[in-house]
Parts: C-alpha cells; sequence; structure tokens
C-alpha cells in the first residue's frame, strides 16, 4: 500500500517530473521523446499535482487532482495527459504543437482548512503568491494554484475570480462557504523541447 508524502520533495524531484510529464504528453500523442529517467522512491508517495501547460506565456491546458490515491509517478503522468488532450477549455493538443508547449508540473501538500466566518476574515488571512485555495460553496468547488497570484495578486480579486471559477457570483459569501488552502512545490521547463 502507497502512503501520503508530507514533506518537501528532493532538488532532483522538478527534472524527473517535467521530463516524465513530457514523456507522457509525446507517449499519447504518437512523438518519439527522450526517455525520462528511471521513477525515485520517492515517485511512490501520494500526493496531490497538477500540470499546466503554456504556449507563448498562455495557458494552453492544466489538470490536476487536489486528493491523489495514486503513486505520484503515476499522478504527474496522467494528469500531464489530461491536461493535454481532456481540458474542457481546450481542443486537444496536436502533435505538432508539442514542441511548442512549456510543460509545468506542481506538486501540492495537503490541503488544510482556513478557519475564517466572513470574507473580511478570508482576505486578511490570504497569503499572496504562497497559498493555492479552495473555495466550496452550494455544491460547487474551484480551486486556483499558487500560481495565480501572479495574474491576481490582490486578495479580493483572486477571490472573487475563484468564486467566478466555481460557478458562483464574484461577491458570494454565506455560511455554506468552505476555503482550505495548500502550497506546492512546481518546477517549470526553461524552454520547450
Amino acid at each position: 500500500m502507497v502512503s501520503e508524502s508530507t514533506g518537501a520533495l528532493p532538488d532532483e524531484a522538478g527534472p524527473v517530473l517535467l521530463a516524465a510529464a513530457r514523456a507522457a504528453i509525446a507517449a499519447d500523442l504518437g512523438v518519439q521523446a527522450p526517455e525520462p529517467p528511471p521513477w525515485p522512491a520517492w515517485a511512490d508517495g501520494v500526493r496531490g499535482t497538477f500540470v499546466t501547460l503554456t504556449q507563448d506565456g498562455e495557458l494552453r491546458g492544466c489538470i490536476g487532482t487536489l486528493v491523489e490515491h495514486r503513486p505520484l509517478r503515476e499522478g504527474v503522468t496522467g494528469n500531464a495527459v489530461r491536461a493535454a488532450r481532456h481540458d474542457p477549455r481546450f481542443s486537444p493538443l496536436t502533435a505538432a504543437e508539442l514542441a511548442r508547449t512549456h510543460v509545468e508540473v506542481s506538486v501540492l501538500s495537503a490541503a488544510e482548512p482556513m478557519d475564517v466566518t466572513s470574507e473580511d476574515e478570508a482576505l486578511a488571512a490570504l497569503r499572496p503568491g504562497v497559498d493555492g485555495v479552495v473555495f466550496a460553496a452550494g455544491g460547487r468547488q474551484a480551486t486556483f494554484l499558487p500560481q495565480v497570484w501572479e495574474q491576481l495578486s490582490d486578495p479580493r480579486t483572486f477571490l472573487a475570480h475563484l468564486r467566478r471559477k466555481a460557478g458562483l457570483a464574484g461577491d458570494y459569501w454565506g455560511p455554506d462557504v468552505h476555503l482550505s488552502r495548500y502550497t506546492v512545490q512546481a518546477w517549470q521547463e526553461q524552454a520547450p523541447a
């Protein structure tokens, strides 16, 4: 049985995860890619992951899991293929696009509930640039990775966009709101391969 991992991954995790994500996408597209390095023992741990794809600085796909039940190696490769081929916001990535597609892998800490009862408390508690946030209310849920703070640096704006992503009004707040936060270790390719 695989246990949930805690703590930071080693420095060498980034290149391994990025190579595996790119290789999984390439294999799914039928494109030849360099063989990724072998999986180290830490890849058997269970962690939530997201794989984000960009082209020319623009989002091209992002899929992940907050709570994972598979080993890290399976989560990253599975989410890489899903981000490339099954993100409902985009048409499936084509083999011709792969060379100009930039891969980023985020490995999440466990989400912790935020003990807030009002929007003002939530805004004061948020840590821009640090927190990934899960907003849940009315049977809906959405998350933003900490990297989203780069585009939405104001906590009020960040929270409004997160609520809209969940399908709620940008100013929604009620007794059913539950917020949680997590941190990530993120690695991105320096330039498309």
